[in-house]
């Protein structure tokens, strides 16, 4: 009787620190890896004093983004794909195709604050005139000073 008495109840209770360990460790990674995955062209924008333009929708439809450099190069970026070099005449054609098959699409100029202003509005206006609805143009909001 007196090793029964002795003996130990099981324990009950789940050892969780191995799990707090992979979770750190996931953390981590994540942590590194995010922005690695922020990519797109190097632009300079002009800062406005704007509010937040929200996209329609549940966020299955991401905008074209034709992007304008400094040095005059042309850049679009269709469904969330990679900033691919385009010649100005080739944009409209394009966009134009993208909006047969999703017409809600928002299509956002990305220039930078050095390019010319008449640059933006003929790209402004050439995709007006191929049929798209609305043009946005694209800022960073003003930094208190």
């Amino acid at each position: 009787m007196s090793r029964r008495h002795g003996r130990r109840k099981p324990m009950a209770e789940i050892n969780v620190v191995p799990y707090i360990d992979v979770t750190l460790v996931l953390l981590i990674i994540f942590m590194i890896t995010t922005p690695m995955l922020q990519t797109g062209v190097d632009v300079d924008l002009p800062e406005a004093q704007s509010k937040t333009v929200e996209s329609e929708g549940d966020g299955s439809n991401p905008p074209i983004i034709v992007s304008i450099k400094a040095d005059g190069q042309y850049f679009l970026k269709i469904d969330n794909g990679e900033d691919e070099s385009v010649q100005v005449d080739a944009i409209n054609p394009r966009v134009v195709e993208v909006l047969a098959q999703k017409p809600k699409t928002q299509v956002l100029i990305n220039a930078d604050k050095t390019v010319d202003y008449g640059t933006v509005v003929t790209v402004m206006a050439a995709l007006k005139n191929a049929g798209v609805p609305t043009v946005g143009l694209m800022t960073k909001p003003e930094e208190d000073q």
